[in-house]
């Protein structure tokens, strides 16, 4: 059996003079303000993880997030969709797309990199991951230019072991 899910995410820019470093999919993006969350604040990781949360109905954005991020000091998004991923049981990742809302920054030039990093944190050939982005023409907060918005959609396969 197959099963698909969506996850989303977003964040707001920091204020100026915050020195952050702007973390999408795994990738450290220059020349950008980082985006303000507790965590790194990922919003590719951090949608994806929700879109497994969709999938398994074990919310890891939260509670869980809050243990890890708050209390224990882990900031590394690739940690929260470590969790989410443990708890697929008998499911396999057979595609994820990705797409980003955002005015700034110009993502064309890490894409393949995002790509490469998204594919190794699922465990799944980089041909099985899908990114596009979109300025937002200026018709949203995240097309104006005040944070970026990010939504992932999993497509699962249901692996049986007998």
């Amino acid at each position: 059996m197959f099963r698909a899910a969506i996850g989303q995410d977003s964040h707001r820019f920091v204020e100026p003079g915050d020195d952050k470093k702007l973390i999408l999919g795994g990738v450290e993006i220059e020349g950008c303000p980082g985006l303000a969350g507790n965590s790194d604040a990922d919003v590719v990781f951090h949608a994806i993880t929700n879109a497994i949360s969709g999938i398994s109905c074990v919310n890891i954005l939260g509670d869980r997030a809050d243990e890890l991020c708050l209390r224990q000091g882990i900031k590394d998004s690739r940690v929260y969709l470590k969790e989410a991923l443990e708890t697929m049981k008998d499911r396999k990742i057979i595609h994820v797309s990705v797409s980003i809302e955002a005015k700034r920054p110009k993502l064309a030039p890490y894409m393949e990199r995002m790509r490469q990093s998204i594919a190794e944190a699922l465990g799944i050939d980089k041909n099985c991951v899908g990114i596009t982005a979109t300025s937002g023409e200026g018709l949203t907060e995240f097309g104006k230019g005040n944070g970026i918005y990010c939504t992932a959609i999993l497509t699962v396969q249901d692996v049986f072991t007998k």
